[in-house]
């Protein structure tokens, strides 16, 4: 048999059953409730998940264990082979594949394509493999005798993805898992769970084994099961802070590998010798785009000296003059937040600021939008006059809002920056490299930018998070995912000359 159909659900009126797949096959796990999927711009439903309860989680495990002798001794050339395949079939279908990230997610339709794009350089960094897992050897560390290094992987791993990026961020994981010859059981986010079923069905038509690639589909219930399941041997989470911990807690505790991202605050410094055009041009796609969704947003902008008036007369005219609908129509500049509850939450959270005297330069509340009347729309906000320890300065409102603090110095500046519990992300817009120099050198980030709004590492670097953005002490992505997901084996050998005699 063939492999199956490619995915066609968003040309279907009706809304799309989703699926698991387990052991190579698609499955509905028995008595599972469904979840409904609908476009946050419209409302529409798009489609039913299912929320999968723990013994079919334990079947994908187990599955997946099964498969694991056979593809751990397939040879690491052969493995990447399956690799260069679904990035080719990614790239076929690159387009139907950003449209459905669109409806079930909410981005434009560029940004969509955007991250895909990163998804398949991680894709292309595994293929690299044969080099990346290589282990270091010594002859005659002592006479006759010889030290190697072996890279093994580890056997059943898993990763649970956010809403945020449903094609971008489980490719941090699967590439690197497979690659090295474990077996991958991934748990998408239940919000935005069509465009991995697409995707699996590329890996499924990329020729995977059975059971090396499987998907189950849930909710907490469904994280937990995996948590706790004794075959699981590694756990990759990106999520908020709280989830995070937690997440990273309970693995632990079973003994199992963990990799837990979780929030930010992060901040963007503006020196008054920046480039104003330039930097709030950069800086209000970081602080919009994906409508504020992603971990890697600017949420604070702190200007010094000089640099305010400029900087906050460019920022409010960008945020004022934005253009918000449906990700897919033309010219749009930024789509919805992800859910109802989304957007109470980020309305709510602007009230506490302005209750704790905050200034709202730009009011992006009770705004619709034409022929969208019921979507999940918070149009761009700018904040002025907030605390530096208030609720808007300090929490990840993870929506379009910005918020401003002011400095009369660097120093004083990178005080501000560094006086939070997150450390993702950090920037720095100057025209001076010794501003610059000092700034990465005393900034409290992982990822840090110079003259950039998002400092997105390539699929080689790390994805660097500190603090409380960060658990676990292998990132994703690149040389990190490698060392992540294998075991290393140090075999020292003595071959007595005695024995060579013999032959």
């Amino acid at each position: 048999m063939g492999p199956e159909p490619r995915y066609r659900g968003l040309m279907s009126n009706q809304p799309v059953e989703l699926l698991n797949f387990v052991g190579g096959a698609w499955t509905r796990p028995d008595g599972a409730p469904r979840l409904d999927i609908v476009d946050p711009a419209t409302t529409v439903q798009l489609a039913t998940v299912p929320l999968t309860p723990p013994e079919a989680v334990g079947q994908a495990v187990e599955a997946a264990h099964a498969a694991f002798p056979d593809w751990r001794a397939t040879p690491v050339v052969e493995r990447v082979q399956h690799l260069y395949r679904l990035k080719a079939l990614m790239e076929r279908d690159l387009d139907e594949l950003a449209r459905t990230i669109t409806h079930e997610n909410g981005k434009t339709l560029a940004e969509s394509i955007g991250e895909l794009q990163r998804g398949i350089e991680n894709v292309e960094v595994a293929c690299g493999m044969p080099t990346l897992i290589q282990g270091w050897n010594n002859e005659d560390i002592a006479r006759g005798i010889d030290e190697h290094l072996f890279r093994q992987p580890l056997g059943v791993v898993t990763a649970i993805t956010p809403f945020n990026f449903p094609g971008m961020i489980p490719f941090w994981f699967l590439p690197y898992a497979v690659a090295t010859g474990n077996c991958f059981v991934l748990k998408p986010s239940e919000r935005v769970p069509m465009t991995m079923q697409h995707l699996i069905r590329l890996c499924d038509e990329a020729g995977f084994p059975k059971g090396v690639i499987s998907l189950v589909n849930g909710g907490r219930e469904t994280v937990e099961a995996l948590l706790d399941h004794p075959l699981v041997r590694a756990v990759s989470f990106v999520g908020s802070t709280p989830v995070a911990k937690a997440v990273y807690t309970r693995a632990t505790a079973n003994g199992k590998r963990a990799q837990c991202q979780g929030g930010a605050k992060n901040p963007a410094i503006v020196l008054p010798d920046a480039d104003m055009d330039m930097s709030t041009r950069i800086l209000a796609d970081s602080l919009f785009g994906c409508a504020g969704q992603r971990c890697l947003a600017t949420s604070v902008v702190i200007t010094v000296g000089d640099a305010k008036a400029p900087f906050t007369e460019r920022i409010t005219h960008d945020a004022s003059t934005r253009r918000v609908g449906h990700g897919l129509d033309e010219g749009v500049q930024m789509g919805p937040v992800i859910s109802a509850t989304s957007k109470q939450r980020i309305e709510r959270l602007l009230d506490t600021g302005v209750s704790e005297g905050a200034e709202l330069l730009v009011d992006g509340r009770g705004k619709t939008v034409g022929g969208y009347e019921n979507g999940y729309f918070i149009h761009p906000t700018v904040v002025d006059n907030a605390h530096p320890h208030g609720t808007l300065a300090t929490t990840e409102i993870f929506g379009p809002v910005l918020t401003m603090l002011h400095a009369d110095s660097l120093d004083q500046a990178i005080a501000l920056a560094n006086d939070r519990a997150f450390g993702n992300q950090a920037c720095l817009f100057t025209s001076s490299g010794a501003a610059a120099r000092a700034f990465r050198n005393q900034v409290d980030a992982g990822n840090v930018g110079i003259n950039l709004g998002v400092a997105a590492p390539m699929a080689f670097f790390p994805f660097s998070g500190w603090n409380e953005s960060f658990f676990g002490d292998l990132h994703a992505q690149g040389r990190h995912g490698v060392e992540f997901y294998t075991n290393t084996k140090v075999v020292i050998e003595r071959w007595p000359s005695a024995w060579t005699r013999r032959f």
